[in-house]
């Protein structure tokens, strides 16, 4: 009998043992698998940041390529044409006398070429066979080099004549030639203009003065 019993506490004791053992695998296969899903769910975050990361650097770089090519393009097209000298082949002048100031003519130069052109200085004119040009007048003289957009117009006044007679050697002329000047003095403006003058002609002395070359009329006509 006291056998019996010992033999029972024993498979009871062992029986404890292996369900105790049990559970305590089934808790670590629980916590290994917990850890697992836990270390696979960090390397897919990881990886889905990384994928970001790549996509948008990837998008940046086409951006800062479509932002390059569009200021290249900008860049290029906005581009302008070279500014040239004025003078006969690429303007239009046109000589017509005044009422007021009395004795007066005045140029205007109009651009007809597709590039701006700087009107340097004034008009050097020669009426008939004169053999020299007439005198500028100085207090005429503009701040700044008469520019001309195409289309625009430059102008400047010739003092044909004295208002009280008291020129000398005066005389009717019936053709007209302007020269124009260059920035510096030794650059060559080879085309001068040939602008039409009344039929009856104009009359002339020794008088005869210019001025300079003015972006306005108003200006022009005041000398």
């Amino acid at each position: 009998m006291s056998s019996l019993r010992t033999s029972r506490t024993r498979l009871l004791t062992t029986a404890a043992a292996l369900a105790i053992g049990a559970l305590s695998l089934t808790a670590c296969s629980d916590g290994s698998g917990t850890r697992s899903e836990g270390a696979s769910s960090s390397a897919s975050a990881a990886s889905s940041q990384e994928d970001a990361k790549t996509t948008n650097a990837g998008s940046t770089s086409d951006v800062d390529v479509a932002s390059s090519s569009g200021k290249n393009k900008i860049s290029t097209s906005s581009k302008t044409k070279k500014a040239v000298t004025c003078q006969g082949s690429n303007t239009k002048t046109v000589a017509a006398p005044l009422n007021r100031p009395v004795n007066h003519m005045l140029l205007t130069v109009t651009n007809t070429g597709s590039k701006t052109c700087y009107l340097y200085n004034y008009p050097a004119v020669q009426f008939g066979e004169a053999q020299s040009v007439p005198p500028v007048i100085e207090a005429s003289k503009p701040q700044a080099v008469v520019t001309l957009a195409p289309g625009e117009s430059g102008y400047a006044s010739v003092n044909l004549s004295s208002a009280d007679g008291s020129g000398k050697h005066g005389h009717t002329v019936k053709s007209l030639t302007v020269y124009f000047q260059g920035r510096t003095a030794d650059e060559d403006v080879p085309s001068a203009a040939h602008p039409s003058l009344p039929a009856k002609g104009v009359y002339v002395d020794d008088s005869l003065k210019v001025t300079y070359w003015q972006q306005s009329m108003d200006d022009a006509i005041i000398w």
